[in-house]
């Protein structure tokens, strides 16, 4: 489980294809503190560890994750977005993110408010009925709120996440992660024989 609080944005270091998927290695400050088996949100993918030294830490992508991801596409000298998973006793700052990718949008907007930004994107089919305004939406693993939906979505970025993440190296066109709230997901479950039955 993560929070959607990006801890670092870190480098892929290399890229190696095999017949089953994709290894990846990622160069970041933190690496000295994984193990083997540890859960890191690569751009809001939850990857597990295989190995790391004091500079960098390597996961596997199976054929499944580069299918329903654009982390396929990422070549050495890109940057991504990172998060540990959350520790038990670790604050709760963004919201529940389970680091399972629903769905690949797209940059279709970016303008720059004052000190602020303005993002727009596309927003999937599969995606769209779990998105409502001012609701939670992960983007490359970003925990943020939604600002308006009108042919997609938008988000209003302060400087500090402009800064800190990915995306102040994004432009129009460009892929993204999208999570919708787990919550949302459960509901439509739970409620889903109720909405069914006819008077």
């Amino acid at each position: 489980m993560f929070t959607g609080i990006i801890e670092e944005v870190g480098e892929i270091r290399s890229r190696t294809e095999a017949d089953d998927g994709l290894r990846l290695r990622v160069a970041c400050r933190f690496a000295g503190d994984l193990e083997s088996g540890q859960s890191v949100s690569v751009n809001g993918a939850c990857l597990t560890v295989e190995e790391s030294d004091r500079g960098s830490f390597e996961v596997f992508l199976a054929a499944e994750t580069v299918s329903r991801t654009y982390l396929g596409e990422l070549r050495e000298g890109d940057r991504v977005n990172l998060e540990r998973a959350m520790p038990a006793d670790g604050r709760f700052d963004g919201h529940l993110v389970q680091g399972h990718v629903d769905g690949v949008g797209e940059v279709r907007g970016i303008e720059e408010v004052g000190e602020d930004w303005r993002f727009a994107f596309s927003l999937p089919a599969e995606v769209e009925s779990y998105v409502v305004e001012k609701g939670s939406i992960t983007v490359d693993g970003i925990s943020l709120t939604v600002a308006a939906l009108s042919e997609g979505f938008s988000v209003a970025i302060i400087p500090t996440t402009y800064e800190e993440t990915t995306l102040s190296g994004k432009s129009v066109g460009d892929p993204v992660h999208l999570e919708a709230d787990v919550i949302a997901k459960y509901v439509e479950r739970v409620s889903a024989p109720y909405r069914d039955r006819t008077p």
